[in-house]
């Protein structure tokens, strides 16, 4: 795979299509995975406030030596900051414990109150502002979707949702696709469910790959970002070794295949929302 193959543009901004996760890291295995995750190539690097390690990842992109012009980093607005006053506070709170402008800034659940536009019209003064260079959405089905970005100013550059092989979100999928946008996979090797799948399993020893290695793949080859986590330095080196092969349309239709309702592993959406069916 190219260099270009591994990276997406959207509005203009190039966003590398593999990156780290860091939902659960206490800060100080962020900090250390975050720069091993750099020394290994990764590009991309995903936070949130209420992750509460945004200072250790900040961290450990200076230990990683790795310049900051050539990383990506997504950082997202907790829920209970939606109201425009509190939204850029915590912007400017995540900019100064990151040490670093994030690249983008999410918005990281839907929520009724306080109203989309509000709080879309404040995700887009933060920009304006300057402490984020894009902006997006976090967990909002399709229609929420479609709804925030009529009430955006600028362009939502990706959808962060659980995308697994056991989920199809062709629905969102196509969503993005007609807004111009992305979808960017958090949970991509399902909890690591997908490690015992036979299906996997079996495309996996046909390419000489791991189960993990063939599921990241196949979310890259449908041109989703996927930003899989891990403690350990050797899982997130072999994460990131899948360049060099590719899945069939036989094998990408099989791992479809393996969708299923029950599929979804975490779901704190607001009850007055609704997932796509499919």
């Amino acid at each position: 795979m190219s260099p270009s193959q591994l990276s997406l543009t959207v509005d203009d901004l190039t966003i590398p299509r593999l990156g780290f996760g860091t939902w659960q890291l206490e800060p100080a295995d962020a900090r250390r995975m975050v720069a091993e995750a750099l020394r290994i190539g990764y590009r991309h690097i995903d936070t949130a406030w209420i992750y509460r390690n945004e200072a250790a990842v900040g961290d450990g992109i200076r230990d990683s030596g790795v310049a900051r012009q050539d990383i990506w980093l997504t950082t997202k607005i907790w829920v209970d900051h939606f109201e425009r006053d509190a939204l850029l506070r915590q912007a400017a709170e995540s900019a100064a414990s990151l040490g670093f402008t994030p690249d983008l800034l999410l918005l990281h659940w839907p929520r009724v109150k306080p109203t989309f536009a509000e709080t879309l019209g404040a995700l887009n003064e933060a920009k304006d502002q300057g402490l984020t260079r894009a902006i997006g959405v976090s967990n909002f089905p399709s229609g929420q979707f479609r709804e925030a970005q009529a009430l955006s100013r600028s362009k939502l550059v990706t959808n962060q949702v659980e995308y697994h092989p056991y989920l199809s979100l062709q629905t969102l999928r196509d969503t993005a696709a007609n807004l111009g946008s992305t979808i960017t996979a958090w949970s991509p090797l399902a909890q690591g469910k997908i490690a015992n799948d036979t299906v996997i399993g079996d495309i996996a020893r046909a390419h000489g790959k791991t189960p993990g290695q063939v599921t990241l793949r196949w979310i890259i080859q449908q041109g989703v970002i996927a930003i899989p986590r891990t403690v350990k330095a050797e899982r997130a080196a072999e994460n990131f070794d899948i360049q060099d092969f590719q899945l069939t349309d036989e094998d990408m239709g099989r791992i479809h295949a393996l969708a299923r309702p029950d599929g979804r592993l975490g779901d704190w959406i607001d009850k007055a929302f609704v997932w796509d069916q499919k």
